[in-house]
């Protein structure tokens, strides 16, 4: 029997030296087996395990040019994603047409800070792309390789297939609700749109959220100037911080509308260290219905978007057009207004 290879791994030139046949009987063996005899892949089999030969099995798939892998491409670092918990359902959604169809999941967030540089580490089939501008470097790096991509949370693309939910009527429909309570006074805690709304403007889900609002306002004779707005990143604690930051206002809000469910469990946190409320002195809304809102204390009212669903129409087009059945499909999926116990008619 061969004697274990030290100081190194296997290769199949060793398995193919101890079983005294080819290299090509060795690849055969394990990925063509019906080409050789029973009797040799078993010796080359024998052989391999005396070695604790296995094969490359990544590297196989890529020779061929497929992984049955599929990558989402994080617009952060996986430290950040991890603590927002929409990830994890719009994951779970993905995941649930990956066991489906029979591939695996890479999490690829940015690599030294820029998903561009990721992008050629990934050995995947294909991409859902999350938050990223339909202009930016990453879109057009991915097209010059011609990977399948699968756009989320961006602005629509023509090239390729996107999802997206109607961030524009949820935003307009709890603000209206808001409004119609009695609320004049608000305060908006947006996602941070990055340094270049300045000269851009908000783009994306979060410029179809602010162009809810927006519409919503105007239907009340109020404007964006009237609210007290707050960027921030979303996370409890940034939502906890510019709630502090809006209430020492002079005339600080009555409702608080927050553009995520992270940001107003935060806002909560807040007001009730500062002795206020919720809702009777301060209302707080949120967006995304994740699964804490329903048991949140008080129960929040909220804007559901279908996470897993969008997490699952993305997984099912991206794979689509890999096997190359796709036509660029682009899904619209609907929002609604869950009110519970977090908002009501001001007291004051």
């Amino acid at each position: 029997m061969p004697s274990r290879k030290v100081g190194g791994k296997p290769t199949s030139s060793d398995v193919a030296a101890a079983a005294g046949v080819s290299r090509s009987a060795v690849s055969f063996a394990f990925n063509n087996p019906h080409r050789i005899s029973a009797a040799t892949r078993e010796r080359i089999l024998a052989a391999a395990a005396e070695l604790g030969y296995t094969p490359n099995t990544l590297a196989r798939m890529l020779q061929a040019g497929t992984t049955n892998s599929i990558g989402v491409l994080l617009p952060q670092r996986l430290a950040q994603i991890m603590e927002n918990p929409y990830y994890a359902r719009f994951l779970m959604g993905v995941g649930q047409i990956c066991d489906q169809e029979g591939y695996t999941l890479l999490l690829t967030p940015p690599l030294q800070d820029s998903v561009l540089k990721a992008i050629p580490y990934a050995a995947v089939d294909g991409f859902i792309v999350c938050g990223l501008e339909t202009e930016g470097a990453e879109v057009v790096e991915l097209e010059r390789r011609q990977i399948p991509f699968v756009l989320i949370d961006s602005d629509r693309y023509e090239n390729a297939p996107s999802v997206e939910v109607d961030d524009r009527g949820g935003a307009h429909e709890v603000t209206r609700y808001l409004l119609e309570l009695g609320h004049r006074r608000l305060g908006v805690l947006s996602i941070d749109p990055g340094p270049d709304v300045a000269t851009r403007g908000y783009r994306g889900p979060l410029g179809r959220r602010m162009t809810g609002i927006a519409e919503a306002l105007a239907g009340s004779g109020l404007a964006m100037a009237d609210v007290a707005l707050a960027e921030v990143p979303v996370t409890r604690v940034d939502g906890y911080r510019a709630t502090k930051a809006l209430m020492a206002r002079e005339d600080p809000p009555t409702a608080i509308l927050a553009l995520s469910d992270m940001l107003a469990y935060g806002a909560v946190d807040a007001l009730q260290e500062l002795g206020r409320s919720v809702p009777d002195q301060v209302s707080v809304t949120g967006f995304d219905d994740l699964a804490e809102s329903a048991w949140f204390r008080p129960r929040l009212t909220t804007v559901r978007q279908p996470i897993v669903t969008k997490g699952r129409s993305a997984a099912s087009f991206l794979i689509s057009a890999i096997r190359g059945e796709d036509q660029h499909p682009h899904q619209l999926l609907g929002t609604t207004l869950i009110v519970r116990d977090s908002a009501i008619k001001p007291l004051m």
